[in-house]
C-alpha cells in the first residue's frame, strides 16, 4: 500500500535526516515504471557526508549543558550521545545506574521482532474446518480489527474479520455447509494474559489488553474505546460468529480449543508486514502491538510464547546484535511497567544497530520514529522557539510515565554527522512534567543544532 500523502510529506520533510545512512540515495524507477530506451535517473538526494570537525565531548556538554540544567529533570536523569558517521561514544552523563525507561523500551521490542522474524513477516488468522465444526485459529496479529479498514489514509492496511468472514462463508456454502459450531484457538501464546508487574489499574482501566494470539481492536469492547475485553478470543470470536451469521451462515459459539493438527484452513488474512508493525508501534507508542511482538520474540527464539519467554528472547537478541544488557532488567515489552531498568547506552544502542550497514533488516526502527513536531507522540512537542532547531530534524521515541521522561533516537547536526541518543530523567517531580519534557526536547534540539 502507498503511504499516506501526510507520512510521504513527513519523509520528504525529513529525508536530509536519514540520508547517508547506507550509502547513495538515487531515484531509481522500477522495471515496469522504465520506459523503453531509458536509463537510470542520476542520483538527486546526495549522501550526507560528516563534515568539518568531529563532534567532541567538550562541544556536546556545552551544547546540552542550559537544557540538561533544568530543575525539572530531578536528581537523576543522564544523557548518552553516540556519533554514528565515525562509529563512536561522544559523549554521556548520568549514565552510572539505567533507568526506567517507559514507553522507549519499545525501542528494544520492535528491533528484537525485525532482527528475529524480518520486516516482511506476516501473522496469519484463519479458520480450519473439520466436518460442520470450525475454529478461529489466532496467529497473533496485533492490528486485526472487526471490520475492514475505510479510511484511505489509515496505515498500514490491516486485516479484518470480515474479509476471513467472506472467504469462510464461500468456502462453506461451496462444500455445502450452512451451519457450524465455532471454537476458537489462542494457545499461540502462553502464560499469564496480564503482566504481573503492571499497576493493577492498567486493566481496568483499559490503559493495556490482556495479552492474546486472538483478539480484534487490540481486546477493546468496541472500536477506539478504552475498555478491554475479560476474554479477548472470546470477543473476537463472538463477533466472528455475528458476521458468519450476517453472511447466512449459521454459527453457534463454542469453547476454547486447540485446533487439529494437520487441517487445512479454509480461509485465511494475513496482517501488514512486520516493519508496518514496527513502524505504527513505534510512531503510536502501542503498548498492545508491542507486548503482543514480545510474545513472537519469544517463539521466534525458541522460549515460548510467555512474558518469560519473551523477554529471554528480547535479552538473547539483544545481546546477539552487540548490546551489553548485563545491568538491564526487563519486565515487559510496552515499558508499562516500573520495574523495568535499562542502561541509556542500550536504549541508544537499538538505534545505534539499526543504522548498521549490513543491518537492512532493521531500517523500519529508524523510519518508523516519530518526527519532531509533526507527527506521533512527537506532534505536539518541540513547539518552543528553545527547541525549534529540532522541528523535523530529529526522531525519537517517547518514554512517559508519571516521574519519567525519556526520548531516544537520532539526529543529523549542522556539519552532517548522524547522532545517536538516549536522554531520560526518572525522578522529575509530577507538578513539573511538561517542563521535564520540555527540557529534553530542548536538549536533542541542540544536538540538530551544533557543529559540536
Amino acid at each position: 500500500m502507498a503511504r499516506p500523502p501526510r507520512a510521504v510529506f513527513v519523509t520528504l520533510l525529513t529525508a536530509g535526516v536519514l540520508a547517508g545512512l547506507v550509502g547513495s540515495a538515487q531515484a531509481v524507477p522500477s522495471s515496469s515504471q522504465k520506459a523503453a530506451g531509458t536509463t537510470d535517473a542520476p542520483a538527486v538526494l546526495e549522501p550526507a557526508e560528516p563534515a568539518g570537525v568531529a563532534p567532541t565531548a567538550a562541544g556536546v556538554q556545552k551544547a546540552l549543558a542550559a537544557a540538561l540544567s533544568h530543575p525539572s529533570l530531578g536528581k537523576h536523569f543522564g544523557v548518552y550521545v553516540y556519533d554514528a558517521s565515525r562509529g563512536k561514544p561522544v559523549f554521556s552523563t548520568g549514565t552510572a545506574k539505567p533507568f526506567i525507561p517507559a514507553s522507549t523500551m519499545k525501542l528494544l521490542t520492535t528491533v528484537s521482532a525485525l532482527e528475529t522474524l524480518g520486516p516482511e513477516h506476516r501473522f496469519a488468522t484463519k479458520v480450519v474446518r473439520s466436518g460442520n465444526s470450525i475454529v478461529l485459529v489466532g496467529g497473533g496479529d496485533p492490528l486485526l480489527v472487526t471490520k475492514r479498514p475505510t479510511d484511505p489514509l489509515d496505515f498500514p492496511t490491516r486485516a479484518s474479520l470480515q474479509d476471513l468472514a467472506i472467504g469462510t462463508a464461500k468456502a462453506l456454502r461451496g462444500a455445502g455447509v450452512a451451519s457450524v459450531t465455532l471454537g476458537y484457538d489462542a494457545t499461540l501464546f502462553t502464560g499469564p494474559a496480564a503482566n504481573p508487574k503492571w499497576e493493577p489499574n492498567y486493566l481496568t482501566e483499559g490503559i493495556a489488553a490482556r495479552t492474546s494470539a486472538l483478539w480484534v481492536n487490540e481486546g477493546r469492547l468496541s472500536p477506539g474505546m478504552a475498555k478491554r475485553a475479560d476474554s479477548p478470543a472470546l470477543a473476537a470470536t463472538t463477533a466472528f460468529a455475528a458476521q458468519l451469521r450476517a453472511l447466512g451462515i449459521k454459527a453457534t459459539v463454542g469453547t476454547a480449543l486447540k485446533a487439529p493438527a494437520g487441517v487445512e484452513a479454509i480461509a485465511q488474512v494475513d496482517s501488514p508486514t512486520l516493519g508496518d508493525i514496527v513502524e505504527y508501534v513505534n510512531l503510536h507508542s502501542d503498548n498492545d502491538g508491542a507486548e503482543v511482538l514480545l510474545r513472537h520474540v519469544g517463539l521466534a527464539t525458541k522460549n515460548g510464547g510467555s512474558y518469560t519467554g519473551g523477554v529471554a528472547g528480547l535479552r538473547s537478541t539483544l545481546t546477539e546484535l552487540g548490546l551489553d544488557v548485563s545491568k538491564a532488567r526487563f519486565e515487559d515489552g510496552s515499558g508499562l511497567s516500573r520495574t523495568n531498568q535499562v542502561p541509556l547506552d542500550v536504549l541508544a544502542g537499538a538505534v545505534r544497530v539499526a543504522t548498521a550497514e549490513d543491518k537492512p533488516q532493521l531500517r523500519h526502527l529508524l523510519t518508523g520514529l516519530p518526527v519532531a513536531g509533526f507527527n506521533g507522540s512527537l506532534a505536539r512537542r518541540f513547539v518552543g522557539p528553545a527547541s525549534a532547531a529540532g522541528t523535523g530534524m530529529v526522531r525519537a521515541k517517547t518514554g512517559t510515565l508519571t516521574n519519567v521522561h525519556s526520548l531516544a533516537g537520532y539526529a543529523r547536526t549542522k556539519s552532517g554527522t548522524l547522532l545517536v541518543f538516549a536522554v531520560a530523567t526518572d525522578s522529575s517531580p509530577a507538578p513539573l512534567a511538561l517542563e521535564a519534557r520540555a527540557a529534553l526536547d530542548r536538549a536533542t534540539a541542540a544536538l540538530a543544532a551544533c557543529g559540536c
